[in-house]
This record gives structure tokens, sequence and C-alpha cells, in this order.
């Protein structure tokens, strides 16, 4: 299998950029991302569980893995929700898979956003990772619209190597991630 552009595209042109802007000493100390985490919540999975098995089908195509349905952690009575319940589903992507997924959110799937004037820079956790939260999943090309039978929304999270929010935002930045000005 080739490598991914977005990997091929960091190891010899942002690593540098950001070295130089940055002023790392050691090739190390250059940030990178380490996972993208796709998390789909659905509420709803309290009173119908069977939801959870589109989502999870939905998620795994799009992740190019096997989804994981995630559990309530805490009984929560005003939401008829208890210890223990499935109320989700997510993948976490490292890797070949995690680049590819990242080109196709750049180049393919946030284009596709109906009035789309760039992601919030404001975003940032502190640490620089990043987290969008996108309102359907139907933007990805993978999903075949006429088989889906409600369009559901999902974080994604990309967790990088970053120290500040600067530097994850310039290597983000890099990347093609259409911020806001």
């Amino acid at each position: 299998m080739a490598t991914p552009r977005l990997k091929t595209k960091y190891r010899e042109e942002i690593a540098p950029s950001l070295k130089k802007e940055f002023g790392y000493g050691s090739p190390m100390a250059i940030p990178k991302i380490a996972m993208i985490k796709v998390n789909v919540g659905l509420g709803e999975a309290t009173q119908n569980a069977r939801l959870l098995d589109g989502a999870s089908q939905e998620l795994s195509q799009l992740a190019g893995q096997k989804a994981v349905i995630t559990k309530a952690k805490k009984s929560i009575a005003a939401f008829k929700l208890r210890e223990g319940m499935p109320i989700g589903c997510c993948a976490t992507l490292r890797g070949d898979r995690m680049y590819e997924f990242l080109d196709r959110l750049i180049n393919l799937a946030l284009p596709r956003v109906r009035d789309f004037r760039g992601m919030s820079p404001k975003s940032f956790d502190g640490r620089g990772n990043y987290t969008l939260g996108l309102k359907e999943h139907t933007i990805f090309p993978e999903i075949d619209y006429s088989k889906v039978d409600t369009a559901r929304g999902m974080n994604v999270t990309i967790v990088t190597t970053a120290q500040t929010d600067a530097e994850g935002l310039s290597l983000l930045r890099q990347f093609g991630m259409p911020f806001r000005n």
C-alpha cells in the first residue's frame, strides 16, 4: 500500500517548516498528529438500541475500521439512563488510516458543508488538540445517502503532540485545515 499523501507532505514540507518557525532543536520535538478520535453520541439509543447498529456500521465505513460501542459511565435518572447502557460509538484512528481520514475530511467532506465559512481557530483545548463537531455524517463521500435513515452528528478530535495551541494551529493550518481568519 502506498504512503498517504498527507504523511508524505508532513515529512517533506510541514516538519521542516515547523522546525524553522518555532526553532526546535530536536526532530522529535516537532509537533505531529498522534491520533484522531471520531465519536458519535446517540442519546435516543436508550429507547431504541437498534439505532446503534446503523450508526456503528456507518462510522466503521467512514473510519475504515470497526467502531467500538461506548457505554454510559454513570446513571442519570433525568435522561432515563443507567450505568452500562450503550449510548454511542467511537473509532480511534492512528497511522495511515488517520492520515487518509484527515485527507478526506479536509479535501472532500468540509467543502461539502452547507454555508461553510471555515473552522473556528478557538476550538483548541490549551494543549494543541483540536475538536470539531459535524452536524451531518452524510458530507463524507463513503456514505450512501439513500441508505441513511437519519442524519447523525459526530465529534472529531485531532490529538497532536503540540505543547501549545499556537503550535497546533500552525500544524493543522499547514495540513490544509480551512480556519477562519
